[in-house]
């Protein structure tokens, strides 16, 4: 039986790319051209995602990968999100069951690899 994993407060950049699959340098760019993207940094000035910023990550991804917006595109569309109050709604929605289920699994399988014994 696995364990749950452990809801974080904060999240590494490195932590988030795992996540969702992004590399630091495309986060970067993007905290530059979505004002919603704004982590914040800890004493050591390293950026620290919440849970919040992630589900923004996962909509912007969302917006550009799936639905094909422009960078602009995008950028117009969460600012009418947010104007609407239809933001957290959307960023809920892509933490669909489907995505979930694909995040558990990748997740497992690095747990598999990092845990010596576990997968024999």
């Amino acid at each position: 039986m696995s364990e749950p994993i452990a809801k974080k407060v904060y999240y590494s950049i490195g932590e988030v790319c795992d996540l969702t699959g992004l590399k630091p340098h495309v986060l970067r760019y993007w905290e530059t051209q979505f004002d919603v993207l704004s982590p914040t940094k800890n004493r050591a000035g390293n950026r620290v995602y919440r849970s919040k910023d992630i589900e923004l990550v996962l909509l912007v991804k969302h917006l550009l990968y799936e639905q094909k917006y422009t960078i602009e595109g995008a950028s117009q569309r969460l600012t009418d999100m947010r104007r609407d109050g239809e933001l957290a709604e959307e960023r809920q929605e892509v933490l669909s069951p489907e995505f979930l289920a694909g995040m558990k699994e990748e997740l497992e399988a690095l747990r598999q690899v990092l845990t010596p014994g576990l997968g024999t």
